[in-house]
């Protein structure tokens, strides 16, 4: 490929200029990433709803049983509430590491360690995304090959709840992934 006036670049450089990401807009990100996936963490936590079914009919008579759908119900539920607190706890630390961050003797190993930690950051919390989305799909559709029967069209609240916390913990995750390249970008850059 030639550039405008017709010469050959000398490197690939001359293609790709990335520059060395801002602290500022590293820290600007975890926020934002911290609150999307503390607002997932806790709307999850809090997502419970209560409802009187019929659940049988002896004659004319219908038999009626209270029944509540918690997020407590479900093992995904639980591990995307656990995903989604580590992962706000991380951005929280590693807020507080850039700020008082500069008393470390080696930079190199703390931005070493911080893309580390990043890294296994974004594999928990899309593991808890991919298991609640798992889950929010059956309660939607249910399983006929399994017999599981759907839920969301008894408990439309708690279904609710559950996807308006999935929707911000994948925007916490999308956050987490930009984080973790430009955090790696600042690795390399480093000299």
């Amino acid at each position: 490929m030639a550039i405008e006036n017709g010469e050959k670049p000398q490197d690939a450089s001359a293609f790709v200029a990335v520059t060395k990401p801002t602290d500022w807009t590293i820290v600007i990100l975890r926020v934002v990433a911290f609150l999307a996936t503390a607002s997932a963490t806790v709307v999850m936590a809090l997502n419970k709803e209560t409802k009187s079914l019929v659940v049988a009919t002896i004659g004319t008579t219908p038999v009626r049983a209270t029944l509540t759908a918690k997020f407590q119900h479900n093992p995904a539920n639980v591990f995307f509430v656990i995903a989604n607190g580590m992962a706000s706890l991380h951005n929280l630390s590693m807020i507080t590491v850039h700020f008082f961050g500069d008393k470390f003797k080696d930079k190199a190993l703390r931005l070493v360690m911080v893309a580390i930690l990043d890294v296994m950051t974004v594999s928990l919390a899309s593991s808890g995304d991919g298991a609640a989305t798992f889950m929010a799909q059956l309660g939607k559709n249910g399983n006929s090959h399994a017999r599981w029967n759907k839920i969301c069209d008894k408990f439309h609240k708690f279904c609710d709840h559950g996807g308006g916390a999935l929707i911000a913990s994948y925007v916490g995750l999308l956050l987490l992934l930009v984080i973790t390249v430009l955090s790696i970008v600042k690795l390399l850059k480093t000299k």
